[in-house]
């Protein structure tokens, strides 16, 4: 009390001499003229002037603080509590109890707690404060999350900036977040032309035909010709491409799976009357629905639902469909993160830090019958997600998530700008949203590990190669089955000529310009059971899996490659890993000028 005392009466005796000082400079300013008229006269500061006095708080904080956890029904157990900008963390007592100890300092700090199904709650301990009470009886009490999710919820803008550029008023991962293939899922080229039928430059390709059978036929050569579309197939149906690549381009409730799958006619819908709602275009889009998977949607994300004895998600139930999310009503707000000490409209979600976070969007299943939460038959396509849990990097103890390899940690300490309020906290990881994936030659440059070597044998020279998929947490290549990563193994003479190959695999006719050379081609072939086309990127359409030669996490894939060299000739061999994209055929038809990454490469000489 007499430190508040003491520092009310210099901030007092700062203002009597600041209002004397300011009385003196105006006499100083003012001199009378002869003729009795007041005439201002330019003053020049000796020094600047005098800064408003700031009130600084010199009662020390205790050293512990004591309290409880509450919510509208009582006491809350098991609720975290933490000292905002501190890893000092407590759960609460059965009774919601809690008791942190280390305050330092004079500078008031936020004590928060959050449990599930609730918003982070906060109390102030300040001593200075007129109403302080000392720290032994601190109360948090905890408001609910929304019980429902608002389908009309307008997604979030801020001080007139609409989408998840308001968010980048604030927070660094925005500008990341832009660089990412998440932001552009609404407007990928190359996922729209597979929509569509169209290729790169929006040249539309011919409608299907169908055969007295209902199925498709090959396309007319004499027309053009872009490649498969969706739409050239089902011209009335909006398919469920939606669920994941632009889950905020409709106002459909997610838990009426009619609306999001597609599955409808345009007629089946309009004599619906309402009963079926609208489908869920992914073309024609404006506004949010532009900006595929945006910032808002990600942390309006509550819960995800999986299968529980598959531990997948529901093959009828992709992306939005699976997730459990909170859009709350008009003057509500809520978003989900990783931090606890958060005082602000936010609720803490360890979800987000799984792998089970990204299931619904990387894992699909095409084709099949489709039932009340069941589809009987049809192909698994998309299923990342699936050959994670299936490895060893799935384990909770000694595995990794999506997020650790997709999102790594950045040499950074907040999320929230500084300038805009936001705590430097050094004891959490901040996590880098750019999320590079199939483009990124970086990461692709560190998926596999490439040994070989080459021995003379009498007139022949043998290659010995191995990939091990030890650096993914999934099958290399994964996802789209149009992606493939192709082995190619060149032996040369001393005149730069291919040595003939005695023995050993070389690749199918679907590695484009590497066909026929010795090497593998590693991919998830498909079959367009209408056409007969190998492979082929139609997986809406029924299909058979040819064959399958991705590898697997942790993985190892040998070839000996066998090839003659006359005895005193030296040769050169050249081993490559390449990543493509998309296989050769359909990259042109679509316009698609995705370079190949090169993955690994080696180089071994032979002396003569």
């Amino acid at each position: 009390m007499k430190h508040w005392i003491s520092a009310w009466i210099l901030f007092s005796l700062a203002v009597v001499f600041g209002l004397v000082a300011c009385i003196e400079i105006g006499q100083a300013a003012t001199s009378q003229t002869p003729t009795g008229v007041n005439t201002t006269v330019p003053v020049t500061p000796t020094s600047p002037p005098a800064s408003t006095p700031t009130l600084v708080n010199l009662t020390p904080l205790p050293n512990e603080v004591s309290g409880v956890v509450e919510n509208s029904q009582g006491p809350v157990a098991g609720a975290l509590v933490q000292i905002q900008g501190t890893p000092n963390q407590v759960k609460t007592g059965a009774d919601g109890t809690f008791r942190l100890r280390g305050l330092s300092g004079t500078s008031p700090v936020n004590i928060t707690a959050w449990a599930e199904g609730h918003y982070v709650g906060w109390v102030s301990v300040n001593p200075s404060a007129p109403d302080w009470k000392g720290g032994n009886h601190l109360v948090i009490t905890l408001k609910p999350l929304p019980e429902k999710d608002n389908a009309d919820y307008p997604w979030f803008s801020f001080q007139g900036v609409k989408g998840s550029a308001s968010c980048g008023l604030c927070h660094r991962e925005y500008v990341e977040w832009q660089a990412d293939a998440h932001s552009q899922a609404a407007q990928n080229q190359r996922f729209l032309s597979i929509y569509t039928g169209s290729d790169v430059k929006g040249r539309q390709g011919q409608p299907t035909r169908l055969g007295i059978d209902g199925k498709a036929q090959s396309p007319d050569p004499s027309q053009p010709y872009y490649g498969p579309g969706f739409r050239l197939d089902y011209p009335n149906r909006a398919g469920n491409c939606a669920t994941c690549h632009t889950p905020v381009a409709s106002k459909v409730p997610n838990n009426q799976n009619c609306g999001w799958s597609g599955c409808h006619t345009d007629l089946t819908i309009e004599r619906s009357r309402g009963v079926i709602s609208p489908a869920t275009l992914p073309i024609g889009l404006s506004g949010d629905g532009l900006e595929g998977i945006t910032c808002d949607f990600c942390h309006k994300i509550g819960d995800v639902t999986l299968d529980a004895e598959t531990g997948l998600p529901k093959p009828d139930m992709p992306g939005i469909l699976s997730y459990r999310l909170y859009r709350p009503e008009e003057g509500q707000q809520v978003f989900f993160g990783t931090l606890v000490d958060v005082n602000r409209r936010v609720s803490y979600l360890p979800l987000e830090s799984k792998s089970e976070f990204c299931a619904p969007c990387h894992y699909g299943v095409f084709g099949g019958v489709v039932g009340v939460g069941q589809v009987s038959g049809g192909t698994v396509v998309y299923n990342s997600y699936g050959e994670w849990l299936d490895s060893p990097y799935s384990d909770p103890k000694t595995g990794k998530t999506c997020q650790d390899c997709h999102m790594s940690v950045k040499d950074v300490n907040y999320t929230v700008f500084p300038e805009q309020g936001g705590i430097q906290r050094d004891y959490v990881p901040f996590h880098d949203h750019t999320m590079p994936g199939a483009s990124d030659e970086q990461l692709l440059q560190n998926s596999v590990t490439l040994k070989s070597q080459a021995r003379r044998a009498g007139d022949k020279l043998q290659v010995e190669v191995k990939i091990t998929n030890d650096l993914t947490g999934h099958h290399v290549p994964t996802d789209a089955p149009m992606r493939q990563m192709i082995l190619v193994v060149e032996a040369l003479d001393e005149n730069h000529q291919p040595l003939k190959l005695v023995s050993g695999e070389v690749n199918p006719a679907w590695a484009g310009n590497y066909a026929g050379q010795p090497g593998k081609t590693f991919m998830k072939v498909l079959r367009d059971d209408w056409t007969g086309e190998t492979p082929t990127a139609a997986y809406w359409r029924p299909v058979t899996l040819v064959e399958d030669t991705r590898l697997p996490a942790m993985a190892t894939d040998s070839q000996t490659f066998t090839f003659q060299l006359p005895a005193g000739k030296a040769a050169q061999v050249r081993v490559r890993v390449i990543f493509r994209r998309t296989f050769q055929k359909l990259a042109e038809e679509k316009g698609f000028t995705d370079p190949d990454i090169l993955m690994e490469e080696a180089s071994i000489s032979i002396e003569k």
